[in-house]
């Protein structure tokens, strides 16, 4: 349910995100004691669920587009930008010097802790639930994502080890800067509705990318193609220009 943004507290547009960290943080702890009995086989089929679903979800978020051009065009712009900046290096180099410092040589930490904030971080339901939480209050959709990152965390900690509770500051941080993001400029964005689809169906596309890395079937510099998510509004903003401008 949503609560008045005029009564809210600090707390209520965050507290979505920290139901969130709390349950990934559980799960991952749990997959972290489990992991080392479970089989081999066990791990792998666990990643091949979750590949699937992830490419499930963002299918069905993709496809709401209402302009599959500017969901092209975020994705090129932005990767390009992401390729330049090289954003997935950067996640890999910050997730070798966690390793380097805090676990012991031939662990899995980095890698458990990029592919689970990617994964934690970049779908739909953070950016929307997200948005909700600090627009309104309504903790609904990042009650779901919780729910389902709290058995990724699981699967993924599970197989990768403890790396993934490291995830928990990505998801704080960016879910709960994304909720005091909203909730300060939420007029503007209450106003541009057709962005914000945009851009779920742009994260949608990002997800599938995540889906087709955990399947196998193409290890995708995943994050790189982060920064299309802020081109897809700046692309609905400048067609709604050039229609209202142009004759």
């Amino acid at each position: 349910m949503g609560r008045n943004s005029e009564h809210m507290s600090l707390f209520t547009t965050l507290d979505g995100t920290i139901l969130n960290a709390l349950t990934v943080m559980v799960g991952g702890v749990l997959g972290t004691i489990v992991g080392n009995r479970l089989p081999e086989r066990i791990h792998e089929s666990l990643f091949g669920v979750l590949g699937l679903f992830v490419v499930l979800i963002g299918l069905l978020d993709a496809i709401a587009t209402r302009n599959a051009l500017i969901v092209l065009g975020s994705l090129l712009i932005g990767t390009m930008l992401g390729e330049i900046v090289n954003i997935d290096r950067g996640l890999q180099r910050l997730g070798d010097w966690v390793q380097r410092r805090v676990a012991r040589t031939g662990s899995t930490v980095s890698e458990a802790f990029v592919t689970s904030s990617l994964v934690f971080c970049v779908g739909p339901l953070s950016i929307l639930g997200a948005l909700d939480n600090g627009l309104r209050g309504d903790t609904t959709k990042l009650a779901i994502k919780s729910v389902l990152d709290g058995f990724s965390a699981l699967a993924f900690s599970a197989a990768l080890g403890w790396g993934v509770l490291l995830s928990v500051v990505v998801i704080l941080v960016y879910q709960g800067g994304l909720s005091l993001g909203a909730h300060v400029l939420a007029p503007a964005l209450g106003a541009n509705p057709t962005a914000i689809i945009e851009l779920t169906a742009t994260g949608g596309l990002i997800l599938v990318a995540i889906g087709l890395k955990l399947l196998k079937v193409r290890d995708l510099r995943v994050a790189n193609f982060l920064p299309a998510l802020a081109i897809a509004p700046l692309l609905v903003a400048a067609v709604a220009a050039w229609q209202r401008y142009m004759p």
